[in-house]
């Protein structure tokens, strides 16, 4: 019995599918910036959000979805860039703390639209301030601590398998390494911080659909001889 060698490219998405990393960074980043700049510290006067903010943050909310559908599109690319010589181990903790991430983005801008109905609601009893504060101070608990955090763990898991694979440059591995140390480590209620991870994200998107990867090939026995197919 001989072996014949098989292109497999058939079986993996199209590079052009990384710029769903590019979608990402660029709704993660807008809607970072509109939701910080939207959501004062205190409630300004009798209003929950900045004057002028209000659509800006209804947009911003209703972009999340489709923020956290291009990250998990994205989780999908790189995978499948890793091919067989994943490792179980890794690869489950970077499924898992990508799937997290997208999951405390999706609680903390469901706050922020509970705070939003709030504001724009035409009845007599309006949200008060301790319920505002509550409110606001959990959805950034939730992006800050738990999603960020989920973040670091996710750029750590991407970076070793990058570097035992070799999918990706070992440069854009160790700066994704610095970055996952700074989500970690750096413990504060600066939001900005969050900007590491689509940064990062545009980086390997970006590089992705610039480099186009060797074609793989897989070996199938047959009972005929050995194919090679281009």
């Amino acid at each position: 019995m001989t072996t014949a060698t098989v292109n497999n490219k058939a079986l993996t998405p199209p590079r052009e599918a990384a710029v769903a990393g590019i979608v990402f960074s660029f709704l993660m980043i807008i809607g970072l910036v509109i939701i910080r700049l939207g959501l004062p510290d205190v409630q300004v006067a009798q209003n929950m959000v900045n004057p002028g903010f209000e659509k800006a943050l209804a947009l911003a909310v209703h972009l999340v979805p489709f923020a956290g559908i291009a990250f998990l599109w994205l989780l999908g690319v790189l995978r499948s860039r890793m091919g067989a010589a994943e490792d179980k181990f890794f690869a489950t903790v970077f499924m898992g703390s990508g799937l997290l991430f997208v999951a405390s983005l999706f609680a903390a801008s469901a706050l922020v639209e509970g705070v939003l109905r709030g504001a724009s609601s035409q009845s007599a009893q309006q949200i008060s301030s301790d319920v505002y504060y509550f409110a606001r101070e959990a959805s950034y608990s939730f992006l800050n601590v738990f999603g960020i955090k989920m973040a670091g763990v996710f750029l750590f898991s991407t970076c070793t398998i990058a570097l035992r694979t070799g999918f990706l440059p070992r440069w854009i591995a160790f700066f994704g390494f610095a970055c996952g140390l700074a989500l970690l480590v750096i413990i504060s209620d600066w939001l900005w911080i969050a900007m590491l991870l689509p940064i990062w994200t545009m980086l390997v998107s970006v590089y992705i659909l610039s480099v186009r990867p060797p074609v793989s090939e897989v070996k199938v026995f047959t009972t005929s001889g050995t194919r090679s197919h281009a």
